[in-house]
């Protein structure tokens, strides 16, 4: 009888351990490393093109031409949520700031 518990203690100890280390990894990864890796992304394909304007400031210009006012705070939130699942829409604002600003483009 002595036996079993023992068992259960060995198997059970490292299965919880493991399970600890593994979510902890997780959330590191998922909240820190792939922010900074999707940043890092971001901010490199800017400079291949050459555009010397942030993140930040694509997105507050880009909603300024559209005529809408957003906080510093949304503009953060849009900056993160773009980075990590639309990175290409940093270069379509881009364009479309761009386009705009160009008075040659004008009609």
């Amino acid at each position: 009888m002595l036996f079993f518990p023992n068992l259960i203690a060995a198997l059970i100890i490292p299965i919880v351990l493991v399970a600890i280390v593994g979510i902890v990894g997780y959330l590191i990864y998922r909240f820190a490393i792939n922010d900074f890796l999707c940043n890092r992304t971001v901010n490199g394909t800017l400079r291949e093109f050459n555009i010397k304007k942030t993140q930040f400031q694509i997105i507050k210009e880009y909603y300024a031409i559209k005529g809408e006012e957003i906080s510093e705070k949304d503009i953060l939130r849009l900056q993160k949520r773009y980075r990590q699942h639309e990175p290409d829409k940093f270069l379509s604002m881009y364009d479309t700031i761009r386009d705009k600003s160009d008075p040659s483009k004008k009609n």
